[in-house]
């Protein structure tokens, strides 16, 4: 599943023929980098592949003033298949990805474990800072926005929640993962 091809084959499908940076401009007024993982700059790149798969054509030209004359695409009927599909695939497949805490979790460093309290209070506030700064721009940006965006604003907001509650428990088990790391005890081998 791919963010940034969903977003522009939906703009291209939505606005009709455009150029590039036509598309930025709708990537920020969006504000699409507020709710995804695309960073706007990446638009142009991004179309140029969809180009060359013929799921964008070349339809035309435009020139506005002493500006330089920019290309415009439209999306293909091979891109509308494509979109179809990745706006069927974006809502119902589910996007996991590991989180390297977790890895680093069970390979602490047991002459280190003294700090562990520390990193993860830490961690948990910055956690808890992000989750408020977070919370503020959705407060900010609802003016702004349709209530699907909404929804897709507060997604994050939901999975950042988690994470302070995972956080917050984690914390509270700290006394026995320490001493189980300190101590391991006997583990089963599988068969």
């Amino acid at each position: 599943m791919s963010s940034i091809r969903l977003f522009i084959l939906s703009s291209f499908a939505e606005l009709g023929p455009m150029h590039g940076h036509r598309l930025r401009q709708e990537a920020e007024r969006k504000r699409v980098p507020f709710w995804t993982d695309i960073p706007v700059g990446a638009v142009y790149g991004a179309m140029n592949r969809l180009a060359a798969e013929g799921l964008l054509r070349e339809a035309g030209r435009e020139q506005e003033g002493n500006r330089p004359t920019r290309q415009l695409y439209e999306i293909t009927e091979d891109g509308r298949h494509a979109l179809a599909r990745l706006r069927h695939d974006g809502l119902t497949e589910i996007w996991f990805k590991y989180d390297p805490f977790d890895l680093a979790l069970t390979r602490v460093d047991t002459a280190k474990l003294d700090e562990l309290p520390a990193l993860l209070a830490d961690r948990l506030a910055r956690m808890k800072a992000q989750l408020e700064e977070r919370r503020r721009m959705i407060e900010q940006a609802l003016p702004f926005i349709g209530v699907a965006e909404e929804w897709a604003v507060r997604h994050t907001a939901h999975r950042m929640e988690a994470e302070v509650q995972y956080l917050t428990d984690l914390i509270t088990a700290l006394p026995n993962l320490i001493a189980d790391e300190r101590n391991p005890r006997p583990r089963k081998e599988k068969p």
